[in-house]
């Protein structure tokens, strides 16, 4: 017998509502996420305007005039419609459907003027850089979210063993492409903006190409495999 999803609505100002789909922040949750999403995509209504997807949430945004022109005999207000009729959609959905994953490989140049704030994670951790970065490039990633930004990945899988507190005081401008990390999670910088996180890298792969089609390298969903590049390949692969 095939599980159903569970999920709960809750409104968001009187044209979006969001789909709650767990409580805590994991690869569960994440692959829930993504079934919503990749459903939608397949199942989009004339009344849904868009949907973003979040770590452990489905914001669908609804035109209300388009809602009661199309269920005229439903006297209920737009959000409880789009509440029936997001049930209706997602109950056909079943929680073991598959979604396509892809393996992004990101080069990094790790440390120096590339990654000023290393030395200081290695310490807080207790490990040497050479060890920071191995284990920084071992992890089994998962790209759990784009925000903040355009095109910035907020990735989880990190270990814990280089988990890192954000700085005290945020940097006004960090470069593009540089890889961070705040807690436990790890990030890229794909455009230049003010940011609080460790800095310990910076890949010469663009990110965010507004020209391009999506505009996005990443998406919620991608596997994520850091690997180590010296100054030389750096510059080699493009990077300034």
């Amino acid at each position: 017998m095939q599980k159903k999803l569970t999920f709960i609505f809750h409104p968001l100002g009187d044209q979006a509502v969001v789909i709650e789909l767990g409580k805590d922040i994991n690869e569960e949750t994440q692959r829930k996420v993504q079934l919503v999403t990749s459903f939608l995509d397949r199942n989009m209504e004339s009344w849904i305007i868009e949907y973003i997807p979040a770590f452990t949430t489905v914001t669908v945004f609804y035109d209300p005039v388009e809602v009661i022109s199309k269920f005229r005999g439903i006297s209920k207000l737009p959000y409880d419609i789009v509440c029936i009729q997001l049930k209706k959609l997602l109950e056909k959905m079943s929680s073991s459907e598959v979604t396509l994953q892809r393996t992004v490989e990101i080069p990094v140049c790790y440390g120096g003027e590339m990654g000023p704030d290393l030395p200081f994670v290695a310490k807080h951790n207790g490990l040497s850089e050479e060890e920071m970065i191995r284990i920084h490039s071992a992890g089994d990633y998962t790209v759990f979210m784009i925000g903040f930004a355009p095109g910035f990945p907020f990735i989880g899988g990190m270990s814990e063993k280089i988990a890192t507190p954000r700085r005290d005081s945020p940097r006004l401008k960090i470069p593009p492409r540089t890889v961070g990390i705040a807690g436990k999670q790890t990030g890229v910088y794909p455009i230049e903006t003010p940011g609080g996180w460790q800095l310990i890298g910076r890949t010469p792969v663009e990110l965010f190409r507004p020209e391009d089609e999506p505009p996005t390298l990443l998406r919620a969903g991608d596997k994520i495999k850091f690997i180590p590049i010296s100054i030389e390949e750096y510059k080699r692969l493009g990077g300034d």
